[in-house]
């Protein structure tokens, strides 16, 4: 236990079981606000313990978050992003072969993205699609919820910023 205020550490717990949480905050009445993570149970010891106090996310944990969201954005943006540019065609003759083995990589995940996501299109629970498809449980999800949709990105050429002068002669 931290007091944020002071940047000190208050006390050191045994384990991080809920009822500890709990015993250790019912004995500290005169808290008014806990920072937490996004971990339910601790927002339920904070509840029982101390039902007045304001529960709140500490800067790290918004900062988190905030950060966690952005990228999953931008993310889930960057394919359409790509194709309005032009930059989602791929040559594969054009490819190093660092970069083919990568293509493949993706070719292979896409594949199994449209796998998963036409399977859970068909009403098909996600235990049978695990089951199905060998992948886990978490995998699965992480399509479902678009969490896995990949970008493949070349690595930019040195040249890459010469071309259009090279392309001219």
């Amino acid at each position: 236990m931290c007091d944020l205020e002071r940047r000190r550490i208050v006390a050191l717990l045994p384990d991080r079981e809920i009822a500890t949480v709990r015993a250790w905050l019912a004995q500290h009445p005169q808290i008014a606000v806990v920072s937490r993570d996004r971990g339910g149970g601790y927002g339920e010891a904070v509840t029982k313990a101390l039902p007045e106090a304001v529960q709140v996310a500490d800067r790290w944990h918004l900062m988190e978050n905030a950060s966690s969201a952005f990228l999953d954005a931008v993310r889930k943006s960057m394919r359409a992003v790509r194709a309005v540019i032009g930059a989602a065609t791929i040559n594969p003759q054009l490819l190093t072969c660092a970069e083919k083995l990568q293509y493949e990589g993706y070719l292979r995940r896409e594949e199994m993205n449209a796998v998963i996501a036409r399977l859970v299109d068909d009403g098909v629970p996600i235990k049978e699609i695990v089951r199905r498809t060998g992948h886990s449980r978490k995998l699965v999800h992480q399509v479902i919820r678009g969490e896995r949709t990949d970008i493949f990105r070349t690595r930019q050429s040195s040249l890459e910023s010469h071309l259009p002068v090279l392309d001219e002669m």
